[in-house]
Parts: C-alpha cells; sequence; structure tokens
C-alpha cells in the first residue's frame, strides 16, 4: 500500500531539511520584538508546532471517517501514524510555550485557556495509543476511530479559547477580524517555518506509516506461521 511512496517520501525528506534550515536561520538573524525582545524567537518554533499538533487531529479525524465507512487499512495506518506524530507535536508546543512563558507571564505553566485545552489534546493522544496497544488488532480500529472523531470536539475549543476566554495567550497570529498582527520582518521567517513543519509533519506520517505497515506485515506472517506449525501437528 504505502511502499510505492518510498520516492515521494525521499524528496519530502529532502524539501523539509532544506526549509528548516531556511526558516531556523531567518529565525535566528530576525530583529527583536519590542516588547519581548529576542524571547519572541520560541515564536517560530511554538505556533508552527501548534499548528501541526491541530492539523494531524484534522487529519486524524478524516482518516477516522474513512476507517468507519471504508473500513480501509491503508486510512487506519495513516490515522495511527497521525496519532504519535500529533502527540510529538503536542509536546513541542507545551514545552515551548512554557519556555516562552516563563519570561513573559514569570511562570511557567498557568492555566491558560488556550494552554488547558492543548494539554487536553495531548492527553487524548495519548489516550488514543493506549487504547490502540490494550485492543486486539480487529477491534483497535473502529475503536480508536470513534474515540477520535469525539475527541475533535476540542479542535474548535483550542482555536477559539482566546476569543471566548479570558486568558493570558496573545490573540491568534492570523485573524479574519484582525488580519495578520505580526509585522513583516518577523512574520517571513514564521511563514517558512510554518510551511517547514507541514512538510516535517507529512514526512513524519509518511516514515511512520510505513514502519507501522511493515510491522503490521510481519506480525500477519508470524500468525500465519504459528497457524501452520500448529496444524502440520494435529495432522
Amino acid at each position: 500500500m504505502l511502499a510505492r511512496w518510498g520516492k515521494i517520501e525521499i524528496w519530502l525528506g529532502a524539501v523539509t531539511l532544506i526549509l528548516l534550515g531556511a526558516g531556523l536561520w531567518l529565525a535566528m538573524t530576525a530583529p527583536a520584538d519590542f516588547q519581548q525582545g529576542y524571547s519572541v524567537r520560541i515564536l517560530y518554533v511554538h505556533v508552527p508546532s501548534a499548528k501541526m499538533a491541530l492539523l494531524s487531529y484534522l487529519f486524524l479525524t478524516g482518516c477516522s471517517i474513512v476507517v468507519l465507512w471504508k473500513k480501509s487499512e491503508t486510512a487506519d495506518v495513516l490515522a495511527q501514524a497521525s496519532v504519535s506524530v500529533g502527540a510529538a507535536f503536542s509536546v513541542v508546543t507545551l514545552a515551548s510555550g512554557a519556555i516562552w512563558g516563563k519570561p513573559m507571564w514569570g511562570v511557567w505553566w498557568a492555566w491558560d485557556a488556550r494552554l488547558t485545552s492543548m494539554l487536553v489534546l495531548l492527553i487524548i493522544y495519548v489516550g488514543l495509543m493506549g487504547l490502540r496497544s490494550a485492543l486486539d488488532p480487529g477491534k483497535a480500529a473502529k475503536a480508536t476511530a470513534v474515540m477520535a472523531i469525539i475527541g475533535a470536539v476540542d479542535l474548535p475549543i483550542i482555536h477559539y479559547s482566546v476569543t471566548m476566554w479570558r486568558t493570558l495567550h496573545q490573540p491568534a497570529s492570523f485573524s479574519k477580524t484582525a488580519g495578520i498582527s505580526i509585522a513583516g520582518p518577523l512574520l517571513i521567517p514564521l511563514v517558512v517555518m510554518a510551511v517547514a513543519f507541514i512538510c516535517l509533519g507529512a514526512y513524519m506520517v509518511l516514515v511512520k506509516a510505513r514502519a507501522i505497515e511493515y510491522e503490521r506485515r510481519i506480525e500477519a506472517l508470524e500468525l500465519a506461521e504459528e497457524m501452520g506449525h500448529e496444524e502440520m501437528h494435529h495432522g
């Protein structure tokens, strides 16, 4: 299924490296913010990782719908891969947010609406991984798909948390009402890093999905071999 995507994976990996290199260079040479100083550079990791944590879950939700609708094994493999990738981006988001929050808010962690809802997303990701590992493979696909779709309710809460509640978190960098709230010299590195993180997320999903697919093939072969030995023994 996914083996034919090997060439795409190679090219995507190369593009990701180039974009990450360019984005990091732009971020490190960007001017200081008039309020936050050079600590604003954490923005170039925090915001793209947060967006990817949400995009990964959005992709997971889409794959989960296909799993329930079409019973697609490929969609289930991609869903399982996106859970791991999304969880990784969620951890990076929370860690970078804590590092950024210390000089800005004076604390490593505040029970802010945006931070708390993002923590809930990480818990959902971890719960999905735990549920899949606890269930029989035949039942895991449907159960995790249902849980993933239910957990998608957290996505609009995260997105609108800075407008629905009073929050320490800064407002959205891109808004339909306020437009772009970041100055040009700070915006260019952010855009490049955002694109780089999208490519990185896609690359990570492909790599993880191929590993999952090979693992499932090995397990299927081992099971078939065991059944063959049992039949020979009984025969």
